[in-house]
């Protein structure tokens, strides 16, 4: 019998609609003459990503630990396995791979990363979270018959 903690992979997949909601403020905002200038939308769009990318990876391996799937050596290497596990397909592991790859720059290059424009991310992360949200608990209800 699997343990899975159900209530931490709730209360990430629950933070998912605020994510969605920032990125669409986010491209909302990108719209205005000035936006390119704001360093408060810049840190807000890296903010934005980089929690997307901890929801991921945090559900990820969740997943991985309930389900005794092979241990990940990266963060790239969490959504490779969710996808190689069924979880959701290869159209949404693109998109997340791409995510993730973003956290070292995000989290240790934060000095230099350059602030021009909304970052591409920011428009395909609604079509792949909200199929990420939708497909673990699938995936969990599917595992746990």
């Amino acid at each position: 019998m699997y343990y899975v903690n159900q209530e931490q992979i709730d209360a990430r997949l629950a933070f998912v609609p605020d994510l969605l909601k920032a990125c669409a403020a986010l491209e909302s905002a990108w719209g205005t003459p000035e936006a390119d200038s704001e360093l408060l939308l810049h840190l807000a769009q890296e903010r934005t990503l980089h929690l997307a990318i901890e929801t991921v990876t945090d559900v990820g391996s969740l997943l991985i630990d309930a389900f005794m799937m092979r241990d990940a050596s990266s963060y790239e290497d969490i959504v490779e396995i969710l996808a190689g596990e069924g979880v959701f397909g290869a159209d949404v592991e693109l998109v997340l791979t791409e995510l993730v790859k973003l956290r070292r720059p995000l989290t240790q290059e934060y000095n230099t990363l350059p602030r021009s424009g909304l970052h591409p991310m920011i428009a395909k992360l609604p079509g792949a979270l909200s199929a990420f949200a939708e497909a673990v608990p699938a995936f969990i209800r599917k595992e746990m018959l």
